[in-house]
């Protein structure tokens, strides 16, 4: 709770600054409130319309956002908060390295506009003097090996994580990448012809704003469109992506060396700092896609790389070069790729900034001002109540065999949870911050990165780190790990209310609780065994069983209708899918538990079971762009949320049970079709 191109004739059209967002008053906490409900509707007929009805009607979405929902609601909230920390700190005095003059001063760089474009293209002419100078297959491998270490993707990726089959300790990943476009599809499916065809617009624009002619950046914006379509040719789609066990390929690293004779791997490697890497072993994740790039380096002339490079190099860096190339850089991928039409205001692109640059130590700060303790008391009471319910699950499902039970049971026993803010902040005193460089300090930050996490190769992993900040928005289940986190950012309302009843905190982060648990237990989590490594641990028959059910859940997901012409796929968005459902039927039970023997009266007019599921389906009102619902559907791991507001529930008895649903209404789903995996 992470990341074509266009030839356009009329160049000059292209250049047209965007809109930019005039700043909103400061937002209000985005509660479970009853106004929200259009209680004309009828739920039996349209229960999002009842749950969230007026709102929809409402809340048009902003003209710097793609979507918006109740997870952009609270995120906006959220960063008025991370405005007013940034703010204050970038204005006042402090010591030199101190958390505050880092942030404030990163912050106060991101914010100088005078510089940024006085700066013109300095900032990254040694890169692109490198690119220039290239005259054989050592220099392409040290360039490539320099922009990874800068943040750049050209031609693949390659990081260090915990080894999926060895968890305890850090490998050597080595996966698809060097692509601009979304994914796979947007290069070959006719239904994204325009988006090619303005991908290589923006590639000209962005070398014509680097000084090509526009004859030169029309033919050169070609060749960058030609050589990552001969990239994604080999590469898989988000579905195959999807496939944890065939996109796991250990290997020696002198076998993925010899399916890339063209460049010179233990090269690349000692560039990037762990050349002993070549000597132990690298996870391959598509080694079609390593085979099709050998066969790129070596039939495309290097003069084709060398245009590749250049525009990946300057694609990276326009977001902190002067004004133009931002502009174009925003133009291609938030208005022509998800709708956009005006740019956030610039104190929150900024903020977006020193978020992602050193993001713990604004967090720091963020926690300290914002997140109150008896939020994680709170929070481990509602875990273990929920922790109950899916244990007991386990012991009584009529599915699984005695085998597997006590595999699931062991692995459910290992489990930790993660709330609020990492036990130790990350140390950036590495980080050199100054006040007059904006880019040396995106720079040096993604270094400190890229070094950090280089550093961890072979070692045992640490599982106390985070992978999201303390302001995200967000939870996540780490597999590996065995951990499921919550950060702070989400520990507020509409998910956390601790001024609201429980059936809607169940409704709410209860069920976002249960969801991230049940990844555990998804078509993917139940690989991990109870160390966190993927093992098969499962009985034949038990997998037979889960695939017959997680079929079913795919087939409802193809049903929905995101667009004209456009389903949900539900292949795609499946493991989220059987979160929600676990999630929230998991809660559900947690809350009858919490109110049995007890008398509770009605509030606003509805019992706790029906503030339950509206709490639920309001947590996820969302409007769409049109494009961003298309870039939702082709490549994002969610269903989109108006149909998560409804998915999973309509598999429940106790939803219609709440609302009076009946057999022959808009809303009931046969009993026969409605699923129930965990």
């Amino acid at each position: 709770m992470k990341h074509g191109r266009t030839f356009l004739l009329a160049l000059g059209l292209a250049l047209t600054p965007p809109v930019a967002a005039a700043d909103a008053a400061p937002p209000i906490p985005p509660r479970f409130r009853i106004a929200l409900m259009d209680t004309n509707a009828d739920p039996r007929a349209d229960f999002r319309q009842f749950a969230f009805g007026r709102w929809a009607r409402e809340n048009p979405i902003p003209a710097d956002k793609s979507r918006w929902s109740g997870f952009e609601e609270l995120s906006q909230f959220n960063w008025a908060a991370l405005r007013n920390i940034l703010e204050t700190v970038s204005a006042g005095s402090h010591p030199a390295g101190s958390v505050e003059q880092k942030v404030g001063d990163f912050f106060a760089s991101a914010l100088d506009e005078g510089a940024i474009n006085a700066a013109g293209l300095k900032p990254i002419e040694a890169d692109l003097a490198r690119i220039e100078a290239i005259a054989g297959a050592e220099d392409l491998v040290r360039v490539v090996a320099s922009l990874h270490n800068l943040g750049a993707g050209p031609l693949f990726s390659s990081y260090v994580y915990a080894d999926q089959k060895n968890s305890g300790v850090n490998g050597l990943y080595a996966n698809q990448g060097g692509m601009s476009l979304p994914s796979r599809d947007y290069y070959f499916s006719p239904q994204f012809e325009k988006q090619r065809t303005a991908f290589v617009g923006h590639v000209a624009i962005l070398l014509i704003l680097a000084g090509d002619s526009p004859e030169d950046a029309a033919a050169h914006a070609r060749t960058v469109f030609e050589v990552e379509k001969s990239l994604a040719d080999h590469a898989k789609t988000p579905v195959e992506l999807r496939d944890r066990l065939a996109n796991y390929n250990k290997m020696p690293g002198s076998d993925l060396a010899g399916k890339l004779a063209a460049f010179p791997l233990a090269l690349y490697l000692t560039e990037r700092g762990i050349g002993t890497a070549i000597d132990g072993d690298i996870i391959v994740g598509q080694p079609r896609f390593f085979e099709g790039l050998q066969e790129q380096l070596a039939a495309r002339p290097l003069s084709d790389w060398k245009t590749y490079l250049r525009y990946q190099a300057l694609a990276t860096a326009a977001p902190l070069l002067p004004a133009a190339f931002e502009q174009e850089h925003f133009r291609f991928y938030s208005t022509i790729l998800r709708g956009t039409p005006a740019m956030e205001p610039r104190w929150q692109r900024a903020a977006r900034m020193v978020d992602g640059g050193i993001g713990e130590a604004l967090g720091q700060l963020y926690v300290a001002r914002y997140y109150p303790p008896e939020a994680k008391a709170r929070m481990d009471e509602m875990i273990s109540n929920i922790q109950v319910v899916m244990r007991e699950r386990l012991q009584k499902l009529d599915w699984m065999t005695e085998a597997t039970r006590q595999k699931a049971l062991a692995k459910f026993d290992r489990f930790q949870a993660r709330i609020g803010h990492p036990d130790r902040f990350r140390d950036y005193s590495a980080v050199a911050i100054r006040r007059d460089d904006f880019f040396g300090n995106v720079r040096a930050s993604t270094q400190f990165e890229t070094k950090r996490n280089l550093a961890k190769l072979g070692k045992p992993v640490d599982k106390s780190e985070w992978g999201m900040t303390p302001p995200t928005v967000n939870a996540y289940f780490q597999p590996t790990a065995n951990q499921i986190v919550f950060p702070a950012g989400i520990l507020q309302p509409p998910f956390f209310d601790f001024t609201l009843d429980d059936a809607v905190n169940y409704g709410a982060i209860g069920a976002v609780i249960g969801h991230e648990i049940t990844h555990g237990f998804d078509d993917q989590g139940r690989r991990y065994d109870a160390d966190g490594n993927l093992a098969d641990w499962w009985q034949p028959e038990d997998a037979e069983k889960f695939t017959a059910r997680a079929v079913a859940l795919i087939e409802q997901y193809n049903n929905y209708t995101a667009l004209p012409g456009l389903n949900v796929n539900g292949a795609l968005s499946l493991g989220e899918n059987i979160a929600d459902l676990g999630g929230t039927s998991i809660a559900f039970e947690a809350l009858q538990r919490s109110l049995a023997n007890k008398r509770v009266p009605l509030i606003d007019g509805f019992t706790p079971e029906q503030r339950f599921f509206l709490s639920w389906a309001q947590q996820w009102r969302t409007q769409f762009r049109d494009e961003a619902l298309r870039r939702q559907v082709a490549v994002g791991p969610h269903s989109p949320g108006m149909f998560r507001a409804i998915g999973p529930i309509s598999n429940m008895a106790e939803f219609y049970s709440a609302f009076g649903i009946r057999e022959g209404d808009p809303m009931w789903r046969p009993v026969s079709v409605r699923v129930k995996i965990w």
